[in-house]
């Protein structure tokens, strides 16, 4: 209509001209564009600035960024809205150098240059460098706007904490800001990411407008957060749920293993005829894996081969890694063999199948197969060397992925320091440290704890710490210290543990199982009877952690070393599991220490029970007669054990 109703030289003509090309920058329609560029060049209307920039915006808009640089640097006359566009188009199209470059030169920067590189430096995760935008913004006197804001806080999330989540908020609200929905929903997901749900709600009761983004926003903060039942009563409050709704809450009761609940919602979300998306299909599959609902996880095979899920390699890998998890090997491996061969996650997913199965030769050889290998294809066959307790093969392959150009990440060094420490030897786990630090491997928390242990378990307790006291105060979690309280008990320093244990109990860490066996055996080895029971007790009336086999055992062995025989046969038939025969030779040992005879019968028929060729076990009951004096019965124990052919494994050390 443009070409057809063209007429000469007055404003109409040039609101035209610039209209049209208002209108191919939004449809990125460059050829008619470049059409009404000739136009403008006919007519001579070049040098007028407000077409000049237009057609700036539309090449720019289309991503002819060097044809639109060509006609701004042509242009006589630089103002702050040309700058303007062009930096919108090199923030767009991911070319921050120039954006930089432009930014830094450009006359009269206002609101809108500001908040355009801070949102070209967020999205491209320069989180530091958006800040320092702001900050200059704010030196400048230029006031932000509520764009401007929402890009700030995206950026602070991944970099601050909760003071300055809190000092954003001050500013929104000076400003004042806090009436918009998009910046009032990213101050609530800066709380809920800072750990401040309850933050995070209160700002969202006080929101004048929601969407459904905000709902969402909320929802996930309960979700990531593990409050499943605030979750879900803010989820029946959604006026109008989407599919993302949907799968926040499903997400919420597979993060804390309610697959039911999950599957629940799921059949009712169907019922509202919304269909589930990929994330919601690895989100219940996954948990099915987990939970080894092998009937569940077929079912949701079916309903993605229908939904055309199954082509997308990392769904391919999610069924593979199901199959595997629930023991049907022979299903992965099919699997995997009607699947796309090209997907490497479905390789990776196989091997990592074999490796939880025990079949550390099938994976092997698969992982030769592999047409290419990525740094997970590497870590996870390390690993299982490891797990297999094969640590010189572990280290040989880590050698090998150095040498074909694969740089090593903190999961698979996680497996090679676990690797040495399985060795014991000092001067390797100086090496691997020192391996680490050259190539800038990032410290995280199951990176410092597997440095911990390896240090600790080749007798350098001294190194242990040091790599401790480095890093224990930018801990989030328990693990590094759980390595360093387990390291000082197996050392036999038990009051150092202890005292490390009591710095965790005033941090905001959640404390597991893990932390409680170190803690118990440093009470072990001190002694410490009452404190030994009052930590054993306070981990499920404190913490809500239900003591498991190894805490039991660790209560035992306290008991008996304190000559209290007769309270640990008690807590071992109070144990609600069976006991192994580690716990019953434990106080079998310590029958055989206090000469207490009759408990000590009990225990030893309780081993023969359990496992009849335990040649260790009848030579402490032949002990324990022979100690009492009572020579016949010592004779008629051995005597039995040669009659068996049994024979007491001779001890050794590890230590190098």
């Amino acid at each position: 209509m443009f070409f057809q109703e063209r007429i000469n030289h007055d404003l109409d003509y040039e609101l035209s001209l610039v209209s049209a090309l208002k209108c191919c920058s939004s449809l990125s329609a460059v050829f008619p564009g470049q059409q009404i560029h000739s136009l403008v060049l006919k007519s001579g209307l070049q040098a007028n600035t407000f077409i000049g920039n237009s057609l700036i915006n539309m090449y720019s808009k289309c991503g002819f960024l060097a044809d639109a640089r060509s006609l701004f640097d042509l242009s006589s006359k630089v103002d702050t809205v040309s700058c303007n566009i062009m930096l919108a188009g090199y923030v767009k199209f991911g070319q921050l150098d120039n954006a930089r470059h432009l930014f830094e030169i450009m006359p009269g920067k206002v609101c809108v240059s500001y908040t355009t590189m801070i949102m070209g430096l967020s999205k491209n995760d320069c989180w530091t460098e958006a800040l320092e935008v702001f900050k200059d913004m704010r030196s400048a006197g230029v006031v932000p706007n509520q764009v401007t804001m929402a890009s700030v806080i995206s950026s602070c999330l991944h970099i601050g904490g909760i003071w300055d989540c809190r000092m954003l908020h001050a500013l929104v609200i000076k400003l004042p800001l806090q009436g918009f929905v998009l910046v009032s929903t990213n101050l609530v997901h800066m709380y809920c990411c800072c750990s401040s749900v309850g933050d995070g709600r209160q700002l969202f009761d006080e929101m004048p407008e929601r969407n459904i983004v905000s709902w969402n926003v909320m929802l996930n903060g309960y979700s990531k957060a593990g409050l499943v039942d605030m979750a879900r009563e803010l989820f029946e409050r959604i006026p109008t749920k989407d599919v993302v709704s949907w799968g926040t809450i499903i997400d919420g009761y597979v993060q804390v293993e309610c697959l039911s609940e999950a599957l629940m919602m799921y059949k009712a979300m169907c019922r509202t005829g919304l269909g589930p998306n990929d994330v919601m299909v690895v989100d219940i599959i996954s948990s099915c894996g987990r939970s080894m609902a092998t009937g569940e996880g077929q079912e949701f095979h079916g309903i993605t081969v229908k939904a055309g899920f199954d082509c997308y390699d990392f769904i391919q890998a999610t069924i593979i890694n199901f199959y595997a998890a629930c023991g049907i090997i022979n299903l992965a491996r099919l699997q995997f063999e009607v699947g796309i061969k090209d997907h490497l996650s479905s390789w990776n997913a196989l091997i990592s199948g074999y490796i939880r199965g025990g079949m550390i030769e099938q994976a092997r050889e698969l992982f030769i197969k592999m047409p290419e290998r990525d740094v997970f294809s590497w870590s996870t066959m390390i690993s299982g060397y490891t797990q297999n307790e094969q640590p010189n093969l572990a280290l040989e392959l880590f050698h090998e992925m150095i040498a074909s150009g694969i740089q090593p990440n903190e999961i698979t060094m996680v497996s090679v320091f676990s690797a040495i420490a399985t060795l014991g030897t000092l001067s390797i786990s100086r090496w691997g440290h020192k391996y680490m630090h050259k190539n800038s491997i990032p410290l995280n928390d199951n990176l410092s704890a597997a440095l911990i242990d390896m240090y600790a378990k080749c007798g350098s307790i001294s190194a242990a710490l040091d790599v401790f006291y480095k890093i224990c105060d930018k801990t989030s979690t328990v693990s590094p210290w759980n390595a360093i309280i387990c390291g000082l008990a197996m050392h036999g320093h038990a009051k150092l543990s202890l005292k490390i244990f009591s710095d965790l109990q005033k941090l905001q860490i959640k404390l597991n199982s893990i932390t409680f066996i170190g803690v118990l055996s440093a009470c072990c080895h001190a002694g410490l009877v009452e404190d030994g029971e009052r930590y054993f007790n306070s981990m499920r009336d404190v913490y809500n952690i239900e003591p498991n086999i190894k805490h039991y055992g660790c209560m035992v062995d306290l008991l008996g070393r304190a000559g209290r025989l007769q309270e640990a046969e008690e807590m071992i038939m109070s144990m609600p599991m069976k006991a192994d025969i580690v716990i019953w030779g434990t106080l079998l040992a310590a029958c055989r220490t206090h000469g207490n005879m009759e408990i000590g019968e009990r225990a030893a028929e309780s081993l023969v029970r359990l496992e009849p060729s335990h040649g260790a076990g009848r030579v402490l009951l032949s002990n324990i007669y022979a100690d009492a004096g009572k020579w016949e019965e010592a004779f008629s124990v051995r005597r039995s054990m040669q009659m068996e052919r049994l024979k007491k494994s001779p001890g050794y050390s590890g230590v190098v």
